[in-house]
């Protein structure tokens, strides 16, 4: 037992799994913010009526459906800034540097 804790401090574990944890969280208020605030909005800009999920373009004769792809898009821009920010700001950056 006493080796299993030594390893779960060396390796971080418990910052991993709480990192873990508050990125699902971030995930579901990013995914709130961009369905309920941006889709709507751009849905009136792009002119698709009910918001972006229902955003459609007609090539010939089918239909395709590129609301909920853009929203995908828009999503893993918003959570890859927070991260990317996040890291920058909180100087994680520099945590894996070797130490000499």
């Amino acid at each position: 037992m006493k080796g299993f804790i030594e390893f779960i401090r060396e390796q971080g574990v418990v910052g991993l799994s709480v990192g873990f944890i508050l990125g699902g969280a971030v995930s579901k208020v990013v995914a709130s913010l961009v369905n309920d605030v941006i889709n709507p909005v751009l849905g009136l800009i792009m002119g698709a009526a009910g918001g972006l999920q229902n955003a459609q373009l007609m090539i010939g004769g089918a239909e395709i459906h590129i609301g909920n792809f853009i929203s995908a898009i828009i999503d893993f821009l918003i959570i890859g800034a927070i991260v990317y920010y996040g890291i920058r700001g909180l100087k994680l950056d520099n945590l894996d540097k070797k130490k000499s």
